[in-house]
């Protein structure tokens, strides 16, 4: 053998065995998931959950554990539905953002331009303050009646009688009625309705074909049902009024499948331009120039998401919880990884389920 030939060959082998050692830690990792995935659900009581993992834009792991519905004793699969809670967030503040982009809505516009009845307090509020939910918004009231059947006129009403609960612009504190004015924000501005604003300009653009508003009474193939535990006992999820499972701070169902798509399109600029996804994964800043004081242990708020540092791994994510379901996305951008958990137990912390997966995989390179 020639030494040409030799050199050759000796780089074949090395790459071969590179790669089989890959495939090895490979097989290992995804092994391991399985046992800590399975584990933890045991522990922590879930009924049925939902996983992804998406590395360099390929699917590595997008598999159903336990059961969608514990009465029929129907598995999780990929194509189960769950629903989203908190993280249809990301969508609504995209909607507002494909409004900044076409010129209807700016970002620092205050309230009292889209809500003329508004108090005079709004006037001091952004579209900015709301996305980063620094705009002094509260929460749902302890007395908020979550049977009844709100128009969206009702809702406005019951949020502009709350007083903000610190100015805009110096303090963070999450808001769900924030998100909520988003909604109708956009439909006013936009004419539609924003789900169906969502699904002309998100979901179906994307082939994102099982992502929808919640809807009880419609046929959802693939439904999964929502469970809380009450002394140790599984029961069904608490029943809410059709109105208040529409509103734009998390009323969304979706599947793994979907969010692979929706995690594949923020890579492009196929809804947004690259500039304002960046403006929408910075921390939001204060009126005194720092960035806001986000959640912790969770990182900064940007627009619909939280911004992270892991161990020097800069993550973007957002957790739900909704209706005895629980869910967690985490996209670790620099490192081209994401991974989702649904879940559907009520109190479920699908979130240290995502970041132990994420983990795993990030030492796996």
């Amino acid at each position: 053998m020639s030494l040409q030939r030799f050199a050759a060959y000796a780089v074949f082998l090395s790459f071969f065995l590179a790669l089989r050692i890959a495939e090895a830690q490979s097989a290992e990792t995804a092994a391991a998931v399985t046992e800590y995935v399975k584990a933890e659900m045991q522990r922590q009581h879930i009924p049925g959950l939902s996983l992804l993992v998406v590395s360099k834009g390929k699917i590595v792991r997008a598999e159903g554990f336990g059961l969608a519905n514990v009465e029929l004793q129907a598995p999780v699969k990929p194509e189960t539905v769950f629903q989203s809670g908190s993280v249809g967030k990301q969508f609504t503040a995209t909607a507002v953002m494909m409004l900044v982009e076409e010129g209807k809505v700016g970002l620092d516009d205050p309230l009292t331009k889209y809500f003329a009845d508004a108090p005079a307090t709004w006037k001091d509020v952004t579209v900015r303050e709301l996305l980063s939910h620094t705009a002094g918004f509260g929460d749902y009231p302890e007395d908020f009646n979550f049977r009844k059947d709100w128009t969206e006129d009702e809702e406005l009403k019951l949020i502009e009688s709350i007083p903000l609960a610190y100015p805009p612009g110096t303090n963070w504190a999450y808001s769900n009625f924030g998100y909520v004015t988003l909604g109708i924000l956009i439909h006013r501005v936009s004419g539609e309705f924003y789900g169906d604003f969502l699904q002309q300009h998100i979901f179906q653009p994307l082939g994102m074909q099982s992502t929808r508003i919640i809807s009880e009474a419609d046929i959802v193939p693939n439904r999964a049902a929502g469970y809380r535990l009450v002394k140790g006992e599984l029961k069904n999820q608490k029943w809410v009024s059709p109105v208040v499972n529409t509103t734009a701070d998390g009323s969304l169902y979706f599947t793994i499948l979907d969010l692979a798509k929706w995690d594949a399109a923020l890579y492009t600029e196929k809804l947004l331009k690259r500039s304002s996804l960046d403006l929408m994964w910075t921390p939001a800043k204060l009126k005194t120039g720092e960035p806001n004081g986000g959640r912790p242990n969770s990182g900064h708020y940007g627009f619909g998401w939280f911004i992270d540092d892991r161990k020097g791994h800069r993550c973007i994510h957002h957790d739900g919880a909704w209706q005895g379901f629980e869910t967690a996305i985490d996209r670790y951008v620099d490192d081209q990884l994401t991974v989702v958990a649904l879940s559907n137990l009520e109190d479920a912390e699908p979130g240290k389920i995502t970041q132990h997966v994420a983990e795993m995989y990030l030492a796996d390179k």
